[in-house]
């Protein structure tokens, strides 16, 4: 195995997408249900998302789905790919997250992202704007001061007051900078346009300030990666989420995901084809040793520390054999030896695990969630 690949986490991202045919409770099931498979398999981390208002997405409430997730497994770590900051305050989420860990002690994750509603509408049921997403230097700042006793009213947000969860930033462009500034662990996306993503990692490196968070840059790429055993297969791995994808670029509303024989059959405009099109490139999709070469292509241009698999598709049994494969090709099972911590390190200055969140198998039972049994 290519040392690049050896010495990398690989996370999953479950976004709860619905299916045709399939009830919003099953996709939530189904997060829950493949958070233990993956967690079986060796992967570092598992995250929930937050979409709202959105037909082919159930996961609109990410800390409560975090905290079913977190009450199904034991070792995992858990969290968020993201709350969306700016549709919330920060006291709120500080608190909710400071519930989390106090449930869970060791194995959260705080991710968070800038965006605001998908549609005018959503946001105006939320009560927000885009412009709401520029004060997120500011509403990060916010909520990290809540977990370090710095209220900005005095009040004091309770459990989370002096509890350590680690924080992401989900971040393009501006939001690397600001995690630089922040000095927080950046996931940045998508592997489609490695130019831009390498633009990205190189401002947030150039940038970074040690912070009380990190003392270092930290690099989360995300995408889709597509394992199966011939190109073919793994190509319909990637329809039914490029049909919806063009869908909701034509249509204005991302629907649930179809079966992938079924879209060959449905008629498409020029302009849906192009999107569709489009949307079956630039992954990192084939057999086990195509994929193999892609990571490592991957992982040498962004010097990565980790990698966040971001796939959906309708067919949930062979998403799960997908990861499995994924899982065999970079070796996860013998990377939880390899990457043994003896006891669980602390990154220097920080008072955070090192680096970023060391929970395995191997670590202290009652920090690894016997809540959770």
């Amino acid at each position: 195995m290519n040392a690049s690949i050896a010495r990398t986490r690989f996370s999953v991202l479950d976004r709860s997408r619905t299916r045709e045919g399939h009830t919003p409770g099953e996709a939530l099931r189904d997060t829950v249900a493949l958070a233990r498979e993956v967690e079986a398999l060796g992967y570092h981390r598992f995250w929930v998302s937050e979409h709202h208002g959105v037909p082919g997405v159930a996961g609109s409430a990410p800390t409560v789905l975090a905290a079913a997730v977190a009450g199904a497994t034991r070792t995992v770590r858990v969290g968020t790919g993201g709350v969306m900051l700016p549709n919330h305050r920060p006291l709120v989420v500080a608190e909710q997250f400071g519930v989390l860990e106090s449930l869970y002690p060791g194995r959260i994750d705080m991710g968070l992202g800038r965006s605001v509603g998908f549609t005018d509408g959503v946001r105006r049921a939320l009560g927000r704007d885009k412009g709401d997403a520029e004060d997120f230097a500011a509403q990060l700042g916010e909520l990290l001061g809540w977990f370090e006793g710095t209220s900005p009213t005095g009040v004091r947000a309770r459990p989370a007051q002096g509890l350590r969860v680690p924080p992401f930033v989900l971040a393009m462009g501006e939001g690397a900078d600001i995690a630089a500034r922040a000095g927080l662990p950046l996931v940045i996306g998508d592997l489609r346009n490695r130019e831009k993503m390498r633009r990205g990692i190189d401002r947030y490196r150039d940038r970074f300030r040690p912070s009380a968070w990190a003392a270092e840059p930290y690099v989360v790429i995300s995408g889709t990666v597509a394992v199966a055993d011939t190109p073919e297969a793994a190509r319909r791995l990637l329809v039914p989420e490029a049909w919806s994808t063009a869908y909701s670029r034509t249509h204005g509303t991302f629907p649930p995901l179809p079966p992938a024989d079924a879209v060959a059959a449905r008629p498409m405009t020029a302009r849906e084809r192009d999107f569709y099109e489009s949307g079956l490139t630039g992954h990192i999709a084939g057999t086990a040793d195509q994929v193999a070469h892609e990571l490592e292509t991957a992982l040498k241009e962004t010097a990565a520390d980790e990698v966040l698999v971001t796939t959906s598709t309708y067919d949930r049994t062979a998403l799960l054999d997908s990861y499995r494969r994924l899982a065999a090709l970079v070796d996860l099972q013998a990377s939880w030896t390899r990457r043994r911590p003896v006891s669980r390190p602390v990154q220097a200055g920080t008072g955070m695990p090192g680096p970023y969140g060391d929970t395995r198998r191997d670590a202290d039972p009652a920090r690894a969630g016997d809540a959770g049994e």
